[in-house]
């Protein structure tokens, strides 16, 4: 077993700000994202809620992308609960069930500590399995929020990605300003306390990646947009090199102008891959749209792109199993989509 996947779902409450996710179809159901997203990874469908999540308009989870890499080159997968409001209905790890606070209100993750610690044990014990690689995707509504306020805590003037292609950048930078303004401090002022800036304005998926990626000390991908370079920020602070990291995402990430990944990649000084999917020819104006900006990535789907490149399948045989399983899913629902 060369390489080996993990699912880490965590949630914040920083999702139901409204405006600030469209990882669900309402800022509520965000709060259910995460374990229907496991799941459906394991079934046709998932069990928590009846349909695959979708944003406000209808555009499914980009789990369907990891779904189909890994029917085509069936790596295995391991679901890491970080921190969320439900219990996947599939078999998982449990580091923790305490989500990340609202960090304009108080400290978003008082028990940042247990969760680095705990991920960290399990980190040690998958090394001593004979996996070279860890893949590490994530599903967190709300994360780029997140990620961004911790990144400029550290002193990074970075700008993450969104969900949909209106970023809401002007409501990000308010609610980190009202962050920032409870403690007192400006951009940069934790770059020398990292651990700190987790615990004020991290969330749950972080502290166990960065656990995960602390205590299993071979290669390990990070597989996501913009909120895995606060990962990566975060690993750096502490002193850890990042020749044995990358992070693996979309295409759609890497051209999205509103966000900054290859400029802050770079500064943080992080090797990256992006997969090069193709929905522009899609029979499905649902997956004809990630080319509009839409979705972009999440549930690892870069990743999972690139072990099944690895395996030797290529993106556009992806891409033509993502619409094989989006007509299952359309069949199911008794729709056209």
């Amino acid at each position: 077993m060369d390489s080996l996947f993990l699912l880490v779902i965590g949630n914040t409450e920083v999702s139901t700000v409204p405006g600030i996710s469209v990882a669900g179809a309402t800022p509520e159901l965000t709060k259910l994202t995460p374990v229907a997203d496991a799941e459906y990874l394991f079934h046709e469908k998932p069990l928590t809620i009846d349909e695959i999540p979708v944003t406000p308009e209808g555009h499914p989870t980009p789990a369907i992308i990891t779904k189909a890499a890994r029917e085509l080159s069936s790596f295995p997968l391991l679901v890491v609960r970080g921190g969320t409001y439900l219990a996947p209905s599939v078999p998982h790890v449990h580091i923790s069930d305490a989500v990340g606070r609202d960090f304009r209100r108080e400290p978003a993750l008082p028990e940042f500590g247990e969760i680095i610690e705990r991920a960290k044990l399990l980190g040690r014990e998958l090394e001593r399995l004979p996996v070279e690689e860890l893949v590490i995707g994530e599903s967190t509504p709300g994360g780029t929020t997140t990620a961004q306020a911790l990144l400029r805590a550290l002193g990074y003037g970075a700008r993450t990605s969104s969900a949909s292609p209106n970023n809401p950048q002007e409501l990000k930078e308010r609610v980190i300003s009202e962050a920032f303004a409870r403690l007192g401090i400006k951009a940069g002022d934790l770059k020398d306390n990292p651990l700190e800036a987790l615990r004020q304005f991290g969330d749950p998926m972080m502290a166990t990646v960065l656990g995960l990626s602390l205590g299993f000390r071979r290669n390990v991908t990070l597989a996501g947009g913009t909120q895995m370079l606060a990962i990566a920020a975060l690993l750096k602070a502490l002193g850890e090199g990042l020749s044995r990291f990358m992070i693996a995402t979309t295409k759609w990430v890497v051209m999205d102008r509103s966000a900054t990944f290859i400029e802050t990649a770079k500064e943080i000084g992080i090797i990256t891959y992006a997969a090069d999917l193709d929905f522009s020819g899609s029979r499905f104006k649902g997956l004809r749209d990630y080319e509009r900006g839409y979705v972009k990535e999440g549930v690892g789907a870069g990743g999972a792109t690139w072990l099944a490149v690895k395996s030797g399948f290529s993106p556009k045989e992806v891409s033509k199993k993502v619409e094989e399983l989006y007509e299952r899913l359309m069949k199911l629902k008794g729709t056209s989509g």
